[in-house]
């Protein structure tokens, strides 16, 4: 693929095979105090309505609305009421699946994403360049993301993803990990030299 942004059609795809791809893909965020941006160096794929840790596992809701909806579109929602999550929407409209953004490598706005999490209280050493963007809940608050980014156009011009013809990562896959049910799935895809990978 040539350097530049995602097309929505690089979404439309399984999700196995999007997750994979976006490990060393870059997520940008365009906000009042600048621009921010990451290479992701972790996911996880919930695919469908009978994976029991996917979000659409019990059927259509309103919460959920946007996993059945087009790809290439944000799915944000605040997980236990501490953290927003952000996912991103895959396959076809009607089949519910989306990859979580679980970490990235800095590389732009990097003192906008330390403020950001200072104040969300995060101690001094939560505010390396290592660890700034090391989990999900913790990426969303350095980069900005709240719930006023659910169902955003990542084909729009605030927040989307784009290839930097960085030199491509060696991926390796694990289970899921932080949740209780589908832990047997071996849909988390890392890259195995990034020292930004949470610790399951």
């Amino acid at each position: 693929m040539s350097p530049g942004r995602l097309p929505r059609a690089f979404f439309a795809r399984p999700t196995l095979t999007v997750a994979g791809e976006l490990v060393g893909k870059v997520l940008v965020h365009h906000l009042a105090d600048g621009p921010v941006a990451g290479r992701i160096v972790e996911v996880e794929a919930y695919i469908g309505e009978d994976d029991p840790a996917c979000h659409a596992a019990p059927g259509p809701t309103r919460r959920n609305a946007p996993l059945y909806g087009p790809p290439g579109f944000a799915y944000v929602y605040l997980n236990y009421g501490l953290h927003f999550l952000m996912n991103v929407v895959t396959e076809a409209r009607g089949f519910p699946a989306a990859v979580l953004l679980r970490a990235l490598e800095p590389l732009d706005g990097l003192p906008q994403m330390q403020a950001r999490r200072a104040a969300g209280g995060a101690p001094p050493h939560r505010l390396t360049a290592e660890a700034i963007c090391q989990g999900p809940g913790n990426l969303t608050v350095a980069m900005g993301i709240t719930l006023a980014q659910n169902q955003a156009d990542l084909a729009g011009a605030h927040l989307y993803l784009e290839d930097r013809g960085l030199a491509p990562p060696a991926v390796a896959w694990s289970p899921r990990i932080g949740i209780r049910v589908g832990t047997d799935r071996p849909w988390r895809a890392i890259d195995a030299a990034s020292r930004s990978v949470t610790r399951g």
